[in-house]
């Protein structure tokens, strides 16, 4: 009996020492109560305009009309969805181009957005290297609007700048606004024409916090530049380059409306390949003018592109724990 009083006290006072989870969670926030009141305004931001918003997504699944609201309208399951699949021929071809393109983008803007960091970063003159970041930054700020003025200028068939030079050296004329076939390089380069300046000033601030002793130490022993960028600076940008990608490849499924519709005009003669999901919900809603269909279909883009950022996040953690994002 005394044994047993005598554990029985011990557990007493091992349950005072140690306290629960209310009691951790209030001594956490006593601990850390000024990083929290700075983070407040961000998390009550994010919760008003990206959490609460998300009840709204009820909609997608009901027949909506603006008597009965958002959560008195009947409920129709899945048949919001429906007409994006009722032509799967059209819905697939959708599909495809989003993935080709956007991985087109990703992994060509990549290359460039690195080459160009790397090039930033063997400029010595500070006046030439804030006028070179200048240049490759600005077609970022230019509309897609102004850019599809300037490509049609390029490709127009009577009058374009490519086609008066292939006139010029006895080649026939090009008809790019009538042949799918050119439009996926076209857009790759329209974009990595947009974005590449902007990423490759991301991708140079992280080489710019580089350790220099390290490249100091290859120069001494012999090492050239190209060596130096190859086994140094390359292998230093990886997380850097792995995390950009991760990112990116939350928004495989999306695509830049605004772009297509500039650049392409939507023209019927190029869908084979410049198709993309946003185009063709347009295309299909805007004649009917229900916003529910689209949004079914942004959902449907967004639960796949977060999978895919959930499997391409444990693929990367299989070789390399310390790249994942989570």
């Amino acid at each position: 009996m005394a044994v047993t009083k005598q554990r029985k006290a011990a557990a007493a006072a091992v349950g005072r020492r140690t306290p629960g989870a209310g009691g951790k969670i209030a001594v956490h926030f006593k601990k850390y109560y000024q990083l929290w009141l700075l983070a407040l305004p961000g998390i009550i931001l994010t919760l008003m305009f990206s959490y609460i918003p998300m009840t709204g997504l009820v909609i997608i699944f009901k027949d909506y009309n603006f008597t009965d609201g958002i959560f008195g309208s009947p409920w129709v399951g899945f048949k919001n969805f429906e007409f994006f699949f009722a032509n799967f021929a059209n819905a697939w071809r959708a599909t495809k181009n989003t993935i080709i393109l956007n991985l087109l983008y990703t992994v060509c803007g990549t290359i460039v957005s690195v080459a160009l960091a790397v090039m930033f970063n063997e400029i010595r003159s500070k006046k030439y290297l804030k006028t070179t970041q200048s240049l490759s930054i600005m077609p970022y700020f230019i509309s897609w609007v102004v850019a599809g003025g300037i490509l049609r200028a390029l490709l127009n068939y009577d009058g374009g700048a490519i086609n008066n030079f292939l006139m010029a050296l006895g080649m026939d004329r090009v008809d790019f606004y009538n042949d799918p076939k050119y439009w996926r390089i076209i857009l790759t380069l329209c974009n990595i024409w947009k974005s590449a300046g902007y990423n490759g000033i991301i991708y140079f601030s992280t080489i710019a916090g580089f350790d220099t002793s390290l490249y100091e130490s290859a120069q001494v022993d012999g090492a050239n530049l190209w060596q130096r960028i190859r086994y140094i600076t390359v292998p230093l940008l990886k997380p850097t380059i792995i995390i950009m990608f991760l990112l990116s490849i939350g928004k495989i499924m999306s695509g830049d409306l605004t772009m297509m519709m500039s650049i392409t005009n939507l023209s019927p003669m190029l869908l084979d390949t410049t198709d993309i999901i946003d185009t063709y919900v347009y295309r299909s809603v805007i004649g009917v003018g229900d916003f529910v269909m689209g949004s079914a279909v942004g959902l449907y883009q967004s639960i796949f592109g977060f999978v895919l950022v959930l499997f391409s996040n444990w693929l990367v953690g299989r070789f390399d724990k310390d790249y994942k994002l989570f």
